[in-house]
């Protein structure tokens, strides 16, 4: 049981701070604001199931997925990083309104949205890719004792699936969570959100471009 703990802990305190749905939350309000509440549940579902499933094959298989096509990590922290940095820089330089509340009369036209960019980047970025394909490079080791697998596996998902409950209950609350804020909160939260989902993207790329170049990150 000690193990399970420990391997749970882990995985969620490694991957949950980089995750961060509560920050996405203005975003996702943002990117979804023309669209019925009954649709915004349905991808808030899908992006918690999708995220969990990219984090769960990062995790287990990502090492081999990048050794296969020949792809490095810094590699991938440039072209996500670009990705993030290009959708933060968009959010940032939108209207002075930015969240409108009438809904969009084509409730399927949001679904399309819930994998690219809501699931990945926006949720599931390079930045937790990269952590999760560290952490199981990990786990060969401990699971080569054939009896502590299934414990380490459980231990593993069940920190996953916790972080996707987190996940599911911000964006599926998320109309709450702004109308506590309120207009003029959410606008500058969600601008904040902009500015540091750029940031990061510019960090991720430059920790890539870094190692690339054998030059110190920061």
């Amino acid at each position: 049981m000690t193990t399970f703990v420990n391997i749970f802990f882990l995985v969620f305190a490694a991957l949950f701070p980089i995750v961060n749905p509560l920050s996405n939350v203005p975003i996702f309000i943002q990117m979804t604001h023309g669209n019925a509440p009954c649709v915004r549940n349905v991808m808030s579902r899908d992006i918690a199931i999708g995220g969990f499933l990219l984090l769960l094959v990062s995790l287990f298989l990502g090492s081999h997925i990048l050794v296969f096509f020949g792809i490095t990590l810094p590699v991938v922290r440039i072209a996500g990083g670009a990705v993030i940095f290009i959708m933060g820089w968009r959010l940032l330089n939108q209207g002075d309104n930015p969240i409108e509340d009438q809904p969009n009369h084509h409730e399927t036209s949001g679904l399309d949205q819930s994998f690219y960019p809501l699931t990945m980047p926006l949720t599931v970025g390079p930045g937790s890719i990269a952590t999760a394909i560290a952490l199981g490079s990990q786990w060969p080791i401990e699971l080569a004792r054939f009896r502590h697998l299934l414990l380490e596996i459980g231990a593993i998902v069940t920190g996953l699936a916790a972080i996707s409950v987190c996940v599911y209950l911000c964006y599926r609350f998320s109309d709450r969570i702004v109308r506590v804020l309120g207009r003029t909160g959410t606008n500058v939260f969600m601008r904040l959100s902009a500015f540091i989902l750029l940031c990061i993207g510019l960090q991720i790329a430059w920790d890539g471009l870094s190692t690339l170049l054998g030059l110190p990150a920061g």
